[in-house]
């Protein structure tokens, strides 16, 4: 019998990671992070979220036997921890410190330079809880600022992220690197060209591959990283399934939501293979379009959430092994206006591979 999976979450990534298992026979229930039901003893439980309200029914769950992954799980959400971390494995990030209390904009200007971020060491994701403060503007710092990390905002060329699994026998796979591209700090196009990256693979996995080692962790983890030259800064680690992974949904033999179930079961981890360029479309703040669907290559993904201005309606890939093809595509695919930039930013990009 097949050892039951509980994610704590019921957004489209526990939605996601249901449908996976139905397809290869994983049993997976999605729990309601305000009143979770409690599962089985012999159930594993998983997160579609590192953030989750603190409520009787989510303590209790950390509590049970099936918790996957503890120690991630306390480390990786507090950004304070989570980079900590980091640098005693002697992994490279953006230089960073903790304010003080009695911290002004220009002390910190002095330790990270002329342009740096505040970040609130929980909760903050998709550009919010983040301030940005320039030398050059008289900036006030918030009253939050003991709470957050001071990171220099670094100057990259892009941003990329790796996207692997280890087992419950410490083998891990991973993905090609995968190049992103953000609007006010919200992910809005993925693209995967399996060579674009080559280079970096190695080193991308070995830092990965460090961090869930000293973490013991098992299932799916996320890295984002700052290119800058020819070296990589991490940005956050995400221990789940992630938005940058979408695209192997089509462009891989085995997608990151079913990685992250076999990881947790221990069942068979090959290493996915990519099937040509593929490129992910979030469609943030949108109403459903049949229009999309008329574009010969998009294959939608629509979560079915109550619409909302900024929210992750939904997301389509579009893959083929001629990225002439997914530019055509991305021509075609009706998109808002300020999504222009956006769409300029894969076609300027797809050209690497053409």
């Amino acid at each position: 019998m097949t050892q039951p999976i509980a994610i704590l979450g019921m957004g489209q990534l526990g939605w996601m990671l249901s449908r996976a298992g139905e397809r290869i026979g994983a049993s997976v229930q999605l729990l309601d992070p305000d009143a979770p039901e409690q599962p089985g003893p012999n159930t594993l439980i998983s997160v579609e979220s590192e953030h989750w309200p603190d409520n009787p029914g989510t303590r209790q769950l950390r509590a049970h036997p099936g918790w996957q992954n503890p120690n991630a799980l306390d480390i990786l959400p507090n950004r304070i921890q989570q980079k900590t971390v980091l640098d005693e494995l002697q992994l490279p990030t953006a230089p960073w410190c903790r304010p003080k209390d009695d911290d002004q904009a220009k002390d910190l200007h002095q330790t990270l330079g002329p342009d740096f971020l505040l970040k609130r060491a929980r909760g903050g994701y998709d550009g919010r809880g983040q301030l940005r403060v320039k030398e050059s503007e008289a900036t006030a710092l918030p009253n939050w600022k003991t709470e957050a990390i001071a990171e220099s905002a670094i100057g990259f060329d892009t941003e990329v992220s790796l996207v692997g699994a280890r087992g419950r026998d410490g083998r891990c796979v991973f993905y090609p690197l995968t190049e992103n591209y953000h609007r006010q700090g919200v992910l809005t196009v993925s693209l995967s060209q399996p060579t674009r990256f080559s280079a970096l693979q190695r080193t991308a996995e070995t830092m990965l591959t460090k961090l869930m080692d000293h973490l013991d962790y098992v299932g799916l983890m996320a890295m984002e990283c700052f290119l800058v030259g020819d070296k990589l800064l991490i940005n956050e680690i995400a221990p789940r399934v992630h938005n940058s992974g979408h695209w192997t949904q089509e462009g891989a033999t085995i997608c990151q939501f079913e990685l992250h179930l076999r990881a947790l079961l221990g069942w068979p981890m090959p290493q996915p293979e990519t099937r040509g360029t593929t490129a992910m479309v979030n469609l943030l703040g949108m109403e459903h379009q049949r229009e999309w669907l008329a574009v010969t290559g998009a294959r939608l993904y629509w979560y079915n959430k109550a619409h909302r201005p900024g929210r992750k309606m939904g997301h389509i890939n579009l893959q083929h092994p001629e990225p002439q093809r997914i530019a055509d595509w991305l021509r075609e695919l009706p998109l808002p206006a300020d999504y222009d930039e956006s769409r300029a930013w894969a076609l300027e990009r797809l050209s690497f591979e053409g």
